[in-house]
């Protein structure tokens, strides 16, 4: 029978279990043998990875040909105007490494939401009275190279925080920055 684990990681974790430069990794945290991570979250993200010793399940988790939706809630320095918002949901162009050309990401899901009840970040997100910020929703149904970041740099909202809350069916709930829980079944 295959484990699939929920895991809301901390920022400045690395999503692998070895690091040769001693950097905080998963296997800081889980203690469980032959789980691999299904698809990564960005060192500077926090929030869920799935984790699970079933090679199907990981590969579909984490295929993007399966486009599986991805929601997160964001920190952008600055206050998203209508045009904004309307680039992010049609679709940004980003040009990714090793490309030639830029390509449009898929439409989105975005909307500007209060700032949700989180864990406190260590170290805290840096503030600026003279510099507003704002939260949103993104999600998405693809996995680029730091994607999110990218897409909102490009309409002028660079992002503070970056937390993903929710993989296909699968969300953080209740857990709580650094702990995991098996997935029942």
């Amino acid at each position: 029978m295959s484990r699939l684990i929920l895991f809301n990681k901390p920022f400045n974790v690395l999503c692998q279990f070895t690091d040769k430069s001693g950097r905080a990794t998963l296997a800081d945290f889980i203690d469980v043998p032959r789980v691999y991570p299904a698809g990564l979250l960005d060192y500077d993200s926090e929030g869920l990875v799935l984790l699970t010793d079933n090679g199907r399940l990981q590969a579909r988790i984490a295929d993007p040909r399966f486009k599986l939706v991805k929601t997160y809630w964001v920190q952008v320095e600055g206050v998203p105007d209508a045009a904004a918002l309307a680039q992010l949901r049609a679709g940004v162009w980003l040009k990714d490494k090793g490309k030639r050309e830029a390509r449009r990401t898929l439409p989105a899901g975005v909307k500007v939401i209060a700032e949700p009840p989180l864990w406190p970040r260590v170290p805290p997100v840096r503030f600026r009275r003279s510099v507003p910020d704002s939260w949103l929703e993104i999600v998405i149904r693809e996995g680029r190279n730091r994607q999110v970041r990218r897409m909102t740099a490009a309409v002028g909202l660079p992002t503070l925080r970056l937390v993903r809350v929710q993989v296909g069916d699968w969300s953080l709930g209740a857990l709580q920055s650094g702990h995991w829980q098996f997935v029942k079944k």
